[in-house]
């Protein structure tokens, strides 16, 4: 599967993340091969501000904080309330353009291409199902392990079924019925996590659930 898909998450077509994100709607993520399976997407959580659990993946942090696939920036904004340097990176320029207007520091690109400082962050956030970004879980996982340094963490939030593991083409729909092109997706539940991070050389340290959300702390 190709990495640097020309169509990402949400984009060409009806461009449908685009048009949630000016709106704060909903979207859905559908898979042609799964008719009957659709996964709702919140965007207006992404654009609220960090939530209690949201803030909780900053505790331990020790230095900066790099956010892929970092949507509309609540992530950035929580880093920077509590003193922590930090970078989002994300593909879709309407949500790089709403995060810097929120004061936040974000980059316009793919996780694939060069990002500042690499080998020098803290801590990576792999949140909101962005364990999906390109389709391959094990390749995702081995670039954040080049862009933290030796010890740092990558935070990821694993899909609530824990034995999921799929990759697949998918699309979303806007609640107006606008739809994306096709793009390369994964659905990673915490078992599959650990044979991926595994593969990445990534060492999985911990993992718990808050608010019914998963999440698995990795060691580069």
């Amino acid at each position: 599967m190709t990495l640097h898909a020309p169509t990402t998450f949400g984009a060409g077509g009806g461009e449908p993340y685009a048009r949630a994100l000016r709106s704060d709607g909903r979207l859905r993520l559908t898979d042609p091969e799964r008719p009957g399976t659709v996964t709702t997407m919140d965007v207006s959580r992404w654009s609220a501000a960090a939530d209690r659990v949201d803030r909780s993946l900053l505790d331990d942090a020790d230095g900066p904080v790099i956010d892929i696939g970092c949507g509309p920036g609540r992530m950035l904004v929580a880093a920077r309330t509590v003193g922590l340097p930090s970078l989002g990176v994300d593909v879709s320029a309407e949500a790089v353009a709403i995060a810097r207007r929120s004061g936040g520091d974000a980059l316009h690109g793919s996780v694939f291409d060069p990002v500042p400082d690499e080998g020098r962050w803290d801590t990576a956030l792999v949140i909101d199902g962005n364990i999906g970004i390109g389709g391959d879980p094990a390749a995702l996982l081995a670039r954040c392990r080049e862009i933290v340094r030796v010890g740092g963490r990558v935070l990821v939030e694993t899909h609530p079924d824990r034995s999921a593991d799929r990759t697949y083409t998918a699309r979303v729909v806007d609640t107006d019925g606008h739809e994306s092109a096709a793009f390369p997706w994964a659905e990673v539940g915490l078992d599959a996590l650990h044979d991926h991070a595994a593969s990445a050389g990534l060492l999985a340290r911990q993992s718990w659930t808050a608010e019914g959300r998963t999440f698995c702390e990795l060691i580069a």
